[in-house]
């Protein structure tokens, strides 16, 4: 039996999913164009699992090389040689169950490769006859680094020499995190890191600036939800009213994925499976008090940038209006953590409802400690919408 899923990777025979091949079919429109690009959207939205099923479609056309940075030490990023010999090491991996013969699986790692020059020769062999799609998940990982930029560099100029017919390289490149390679520097101040010497000029003039535009839509809106939503009520026969439920769910979400599974899983598991209005409220009402990740990134992040922290308390208590200007450093950094959205009137806002309300209950929680009091009005009235539906105590 199938359930909702919020941890971890989203599997079709074993979860409630929203189908996304609508933009699974975009992203491999850009792959068969050879474009290499980045999926960046915040912690929890969906792109590991994008990957996976992205895989899954391409590997009947291309020779799929799916890795990840997570969990890779260091160590690994102390020199040239030691990040060539784990990058080889790893797409070797990820090829043993590929349908590749086991020759050119083993090929991948040549222990002879000791540093940049040689990883070049190596990919443009390895890649000469063989149409391969390199996929690298939680880029983020890694970005800290110099040899990572170096490494960007290099898959760069092998772009660049593809085009003019001289040289062979991976056909397309696919990197996922939560950080634009484009924004490397201010994750690395935001976060506090040492920036080595030479490395601030690179991270404005980008190694990635091959990259083409990722302006697929990972949200998930309202007939995507109640496309899930009829999967589930053909097995259960609740009786919902599906479109009504999804409306809602997306309502206070706005789309985002973690967001939007997670109420229903708690309908599914926690509330006896009540498919009413009522019942979508009383999940939020759960999923508001209860500490997850997604929430406990939320307030590291806030704690960890004051600007950030000054900038979303104008939002909710000052009540400014701030005109959405990407170019502004922090509404950047809002929307890289799915904190901030464009409203229509081209305005700065919270992104959904549920983080405004879970936003403005931590504001007033760290003023009481501190033995402030919240002056000023709020911008938008879903907070106190919020705070009357859900009778908020903090």
């Amino acid at each position: 039996m199938r359930r909702f899923n919020v941890t971890g990777l989203c599997v079709p025979e074993k979860h409630y999913m929203v189908d996304i091949g609508e933009k699974l079919k975009k992203i491999k429109e850009m792959v068969d164009y050879g474009d290499y690009f980045t999926i960046n959207r915040a912690r929890q939205y969906g792109k590991t699992t994008t990957l996976s099923l992205s895989e899954e479609m391409l590997k009947n056309e291309y020779i799929v090389a799916s890795i990840s940075f997570e969990g890779l030490g260091d160590e690994s990023f102390e020199s040239a040689s030691t990040f060539c010999h784990a990058f080889m090491g790893l797409i070797q991996d990820s090829l043993r169950f590929v349908n590749v013969p086991v020759q050119y699986k083993d090929s991948w790692l040549d222990e002879s490769v000791v540093d940049f020059k040689g990883l070049n020769r190596h990919i443009t062999k390895m890649c000469r006859n063989n149409k391969i799609v390199l996929m690298i998940d939680e880029v983020d990982k890694a970005s800290n680094n110099r040899t990572y930029l170096h490494f960007l560099g290099l898959l760069r100029d092998k772009y660049l020499g593809r085009a003019k017919k001289k040289d062979y390289t991976f056909h397309s490149v696919i990197l996922a995190g939560v950080y634009d390679i484009k924004n490397i520097k201010l994750k690395m101040i935001n976060e506090g890191a040492y920036v080595p010497a030479g490395i601030e000029e690179k991270m404005y003039n980008s190694p990635w600036n091959i990259a083409a535009d990722f302006e697929v839509d990972m949200s998930f809106n309202p007939v995507e939800i109640a496309g899930m939503l009829t999967v589930y009520e053909s097995d259960h026969n609740t009786g919902m009213n599906i479109l009504s439920i999804a409306g809602e769910i997306y309502n206070f979400t706005s789309g985002y994925p973690f967001l939007a599974s997670r109420i229903c899983k708690h309908i599914d598991e926690k509330l006896d499976k009540d498919w009413t209005l009522s019942g979508v409220h009383s999940a939020i009402q759960i999923v508001l008090s209860e500490a997850n990740t997604l929430f406990d990134d939320m307030i590291k992040n806030l704690e960890n940038n004051r600007e950030l922290y000054d900038f979303l308390y104008d939002l909710l208590f000052v009540g400014k209006e701030i005109a959405f200007n990407i170019d502004n450093p922090i509404i950047n950094l809002g929307l890289t953590y799915g904190f901030l959205a464009k409203d229509a009137c081209n305005k700065t806002k919270i992104s959904n409802k549920i983080f405004e309300i879970r936003i403005h209950n931590y504001f007033i929680s760290k003023n009481s400690t501190s033995g402030k009091q919240i002056t000023g009005v709020l911008q938008r009235d879903v907070v106190a919408e919020g705070k009357k539906l859900f009778d908020v105590v903090v």
